[in-house]
């Protein structure tokens, strides 16, 4: 804000008549979110302690040291793509949506078909010695384009139905060549999807829309995949030989799901079908209410993917129960800032990818929690920024980063003159207001 100085001369020893001159306005550098960057840093140190506990079974086969070093390399990574994207103006992120999910749906379709195998579905492709899966990268841009499409489809009260059946589209193309890379990565595409319709005001009308469409295509995806399904046979408790054609899945998605609802017993003998569920059931318990402390777990040399698919469980050996309610509320604490932040922008486009990203993280983190505690059928699915895999812990970086650029770039103080200085720095079709705080984005 400009001051007024004002200015005493002299001449020959005798004062003049004082002059009155306005000093330069001094420009304000606004600071990415702290609140954001604590719970970042935090996640990034319980990820440090909680992955050295998990990796017992790495360890006992190589330096005691080198799981820790190899995850350590890629949190200080992401670390680096944080403090670059911070200071990167969200419009820019914004402008290369397109780009960014068009190289990622590429990368996507070379790995459904030349990829490399990962726990019997091609998820990876291998390159320089470094596996990289383009599902965790999908998700990331897929959010973006989705918060550049209906950020640019503002109507006062909501989303125009075209920006609601266009981003339902974008959603079900990516959804259909991500089903072979695993359904339940397709199952959050298409619910981190909803999630940003209801946030951006979707009215009941356009939500039957959206639902109809996700049903139509995924119920025509459906059959034109499993159409040559063979058989699958199911022993009483839901085990399945798996006897599918190369390729299809259907066979292990449908023993899941009937290993889920028949459940695990005390008796059961321990088999490769059940022996995460039961070991994971284990450390819960043996965890209690305090745990047994970071590095104390059992089941972690038992464990099959303790240290990434079922990393929560051995949280909760190691915390206890109040370890693991501490994480969830970790997670719920940065969606709800998030909320915060885009309820306070200005425009539309900032709003949605704040929004878009903290629901990505958060949604995945409680699908791997509900896997691991039993509410959901086994499933993989690592938890945001704690599990081991390069892949997910760059990809989550790259959406905290994109937060912390809205954070600190996005106006959200309802300052007019703030408000049309970031009016005139965005393109036209990023200038829709943020109808959700309509009070907020129009300069009195």
């Amino acid at each position: 804000m400009a001051e007024t100085l004002i200015i005493r001369e002299t001449v020959d020893g005798q004062e003049i008549k004082p002059r009155k001159v306005k000093a330069a306005p001094v420009q304000q550098v606004r600071r990415a979110d702290p609140y954001i960057w604590g719970i970042y840093i935090a996640l990034l140190v319980i990820s440090v302690i909680e992955l050295f506990s998990a990796s017992s079974s790495e360890v006992s086969a190589s330096n005691v040291y080198m799981p820790l070093i190899r995850h350590g390399m890629f949190l200080v990574g992401g670390l680096g793509l944080v403090l670059l994207l911070q200071n990167v103006h969200y419009k820019n992120i914004s402008k290369l949506a397109t780009l960014m999910a068009l190289l990622s749906l590429a990368l996507l379709l070379f790995s459904n078909f030349f990829g490399i195998e990962i726990n019997g579905a091609q998820r990876a492709i291998k390159i320089a010695g470094f596996t990289i899966q383009p599902a965790e990268i999908v998700k990331y841009t897929v959010v973006i384009l989705l918060a550049r499409i209906m950020g640019r489809e503002q109507t006062k009260g909501g989303i125009t139905t075209k920006g609601v059946i266009s981003a339902a589209i974008v959603a079900v193309v990516f959804a259909a060549c991500l089903w072979k890379n695993g359904l339940t990565n397709t199952i959050l595409l298409f619910l981190v999807s909803v999630a940003m319709f209801l946030i951006g005001g979707m009215k009941w009308k356009q939500f039957f829309i959206v639902i109809a469409i996700y049903g139509v295509c995924g119920g025509a995806l459906f059959m034109l995949k499993y159409q040559d399904e063979k058989e699958d046979e199911f022993d009483k408790i839901g085990q399945t030989v798996e006897v599918a054609t190369e390729g299809n899945r259907v066979g292990t998605h449908k023993g899941r799901i009937a290993r889920f609802i028949a459940g695990v017993n005390p008796d059961d003998p321990i088999d490769d079908y059940n022996r995460q569920v039961i070991f994971s059931k284990i450390a819960q318990a043996n965890g209690g209410v305090f745990g047994q402390g970071p590095g104390n777990s059992r089941e972690s040399a038992r464990l099959p993917l303790a240290f990434s698919d079922y990393i929560y469980s051995i949280i909760v050996e190691d915390t206890g129960l109040v370890g693991g309610v501490v994480l969830l509320v970790l997670y719920m604490m940065l969606l709800a800032r998030a909320g915060r932040i885009a309820y306070r922008c200005s425009r539309a486009i900032p709003s949605f990818m704040i929004m878009g990203c903290a629901v990505l993280i958060v949604l995945q983190a409680l699908v791997h929690m509900a896997i691991v505690t039993g509410l959901f059928p086994v499933s993989g699915q690592p938890l945001p920024l704690i599990s081991k895999g390069g892949t997910s812990v760059l990809v989550m970086s790259v959406a905290i980063g994109t937060m912390l650029s809205v954070s600190r770039f996005a106006v959200t103080t309802g300052d007019k003159k703030q408000i049309k200085a970031e009016q005139s720095e965005l393109p036209e079709d990023m200038q829709a207001l943020n109808f959700s705080n309509y009070e907020n984005s129009i300069p009195r």
